[in-house]
């Protein structure tokens, strides 16, 4: 689910093809510096491609899950908690994401040879290490919040590894992906205050489940009902939102709330509708990478309606850098 420019494989782990010719033209300081050049590029093109993988700009998006749930807890106001938590949210995320192309590897042979394990850039081996290092990473940040961020990690870890090596393609793949970004906004609240997430972590997760159902057909087109399907859902999750915002908040909060939804549903919506009116490949996937954005303002707008407008304000900063490093790294 990324695109970029395809590069070759050969200036990854021996250095650029220059190197050699650097070291082959005379001798002395001008050798060193050609092989160090070419190992500094090779270490440099390793990374752009290991960041490729992951669709590193894309966890912008999942930050806000954190502060989500942390806000409808009354946990918003630890800080060092929230850094953690959403450490461990964007781990888990980049694991998501490399499993993902581990899994997909034979399938995006064809529909997309430019990602990274297709093109030869990155193996199958590297992927998996790379997609199991970040869970433990993930779930290490988790427990050093203690057990109570814990017990909602390592279920989250547990149905990103088994979405992406078994329900993926099954019809409960839209399901799986949903119930992992509403796992995603219990952690911020921790196991005790999940109760009191279900609300943002279901809203999320219904928009994540219309979303994820339009990527399965991004690359082949599909009828209008299903990106019509995902334009209902985005209209009835801001809909829902805004009736469940507590009578009881201010002026600044509930208006601050509105406006953030009004946000979610015109960036979501807009590029849905343009997709029911012509429901092609290319349609679908801006309507699918513009859903992928919109969480930004939907997660600003619970976590302002769960009391924390600062955050929210805050949070709502990522979305014009989360779509500007989507046009470097796509984030589907």
């Amino acid at each position: 689910m990324t695109a970029a420019a395809a590069v070759t494989g050969a200036g990854i782990g021996a250095g650029e093809p220059g190197t050699e010719t650097g070291a082959a033209i005379g001798e002395g300081p001008g050798t060193m510096t050609g092989a160090g050049a070419g190992a500094s590029a090779g270490i440099a093109t390793r990374a752009r491609t290991l960041l490729e993988l992951v669709r590193a700009p894309a966890a912008l998006t999942v930050l806000g899950d954190t502060l989500a749930g942390a806000a409808a807890s009354g946990r918003h106001a630890a800080p060092g908690r929230t850094v953690r938590l959403a450490f461990a949210s964007t781990c888990l995320y980049w694991a998501g994401m490399a499993l993902n192309d581990y899994a997909d590897r034979e399938v995006d042979a064809e529909e997309r040879p430019h990602r990274p394990l297709p093109s030869g850039r990155i193996s199958p081996r590297t992927a998996l290490a790379t997609a199991a290092a970040l869970t433990g990473a993930g779930l290490a940040a988790a427990a050093a919040d203690g057990r109570d961020s814990l017990a909602v990690a390592a279920p989250l870890a547990a149905t990103v590894w088994a979405y992406d090596l078994s329900l993926k393609n099954t019809p409960y793949g839209p399901a799986a992906m949903a119930a992992a970004r509403g796992l995603d906004v219990l952690m911020g609240a921790g196991a005790r205050g999940a109760r009191r997430a279900l609300a943002p972590a279901a809203l999320l997760a219904g928009h994540t489940y219309a979303v994820t159902a339009v990527s399965r057909k991004e690359t082949l087109g599909a009828g209008a009902s299903l990106p019509a399907g995902a334009l209902a859902a985005t209209g009835a999750v801001g809909l829902v939102a805004a009736a469940l915002t507590p009578a009881t908040a201010g002026p600044v909060r509930r208006a601050t709330s509105t406006v953030l939804l009004g946000c979610y549903v015109l960036a979501a919506g807009s590029a849905q509708l343009t997709a029911t009116v012509h429901p092609d490949a290319t349609r679908l996937k801006r309507a699918v990478g513009a859903g992928i954005h919109a969480m930004i303002p939907l997660q600003a707008a619970l976590t302002a309606r769960g009391g924390s407008v600062r955050a929210a304000l805050t949070l709502l900063a990522a979305y014009p850098l989360a779509k500007r490093l989507s046009r470097k790294v796509s984030p589907t």
